[in-house]
């Protein structure tokens, strides 16, 4: 009986966590990811011409790449322009945006 009831708790919690922690972002879900069409680096999306040429660039806020030229919006921030993936990232970063500037400060330290 014990176990029937850790199993209902793990399938509960699993189930949360798919629709609204991590793996919403997994699935295209929470930030309002769930209409952009990712592509896998290198290659070309169908049905476009083979004169497609990206420029990727990292949302600070959730971590997701997008193009610049298909971003829902950019923001000048500093000396630095940011792309977003959705009007939700883009209302977090207006909230606070020199915690993610900083982040990303920290990000870029920690890569070179």
């Amino acid at each position: 009986m014990g176990s029937i009831i850790s199993l209902l708790l793990f399938v509960g919690f699993f189930y949360l966590m798919m629709k609204y922690g991590c793996g919403a972002h997994a699935r295209g879900g929470a930030c309002g990811h769930g209409g952009h069409h990712q592509h896998k680096a290198g290659e070309q999306p169908r049905g476009e011409n083979k004169a497609y040429l990206k420029a990727v660039t990292r949302d600070p806020v959730c971590g997701m790449d997008i193009e610049t030229g298909r971003a829902f919006q950019s923001v000048d921030y500093g000396p630095k322009t940011y792309y977003f993936c959705s009007k939700d990232c883009v209302r977090k970063f207006n909230e606070r945006p020199e915690y993610f500037a900083e982040i990303e400060r920290m990000e870029r330290r920690s890569i070179a």
